[in-house]
């Protein structure tokens, strides 16, 4: 129950982001702006280069300021300024789950496969095995329109 909870609280931010970012005129990503990806033999993310959207690091995605893994066709990406990231896909639930499952295994992380929960178009995935000693919480939620969007943080779980 605890865990509903905080899926349904993290929907209603979610929610709520996306409602002030309508009222407040839109923000969305320009498509002739380069994206910003990290230098994957950077270690410090506040250090990131700017590179062509058409480049990937090794998992195939991009990297965004904070240092997350994005999936290519990411967009509205923010950045919450807490070190957090919001952003949208096109990709299924099970994709996006197989998308950070490739990047945070390959980068030796550990899925904590107890605190993974997928139901009625939300996940939420728990990888143990960062820098900071802190877990990285990656969430989804299906907005019904094809679209979902990706949450990620640093938490101390």
């Amino acid at each position: 129950m605890k865990y509903h909870r905080i899926f349904l609280a993290l929907t209603v931010l979610a929610l709520a982001s996306l409602a002030c970012q309508a009222l407040s005129g839109g923000g969305g990503i320009d498509p002739s702006a380069p994206a910003v990806t990290a230098d994957p033999g950077n270690s410090n993310p506040s250090e990131a280069a700017t590179q062509d959207s058409g480049s990937s690091n090794s998992g195939g995605g991009n990297t965004s300021d904070s240092g997350f893994p994005m999936t290519d066709d990411a967009f509205n990406v923010t950045e919450i300024g807490d070190g957090s990231l919001l952003y949208y896909t096109k990709l299924s639930l099970e994709d996006v789950m197989k998308f950070y499952r490739d990047e945070y295994t390959s980068k030796g992380y550990k899925e904590r496969e107890l605190l993974t929960v997928v139901s009625d178009g939300v996940f939420s995935m728990v990888f143990d095995g960062d820098p900071s000693s802190k877990a990285v919480v990656i969430q989804s939620v299906d907005l019904g329109d094809g679209s979902r969007t990706v949450a990620i943080r640093l938490e101390d779980v």
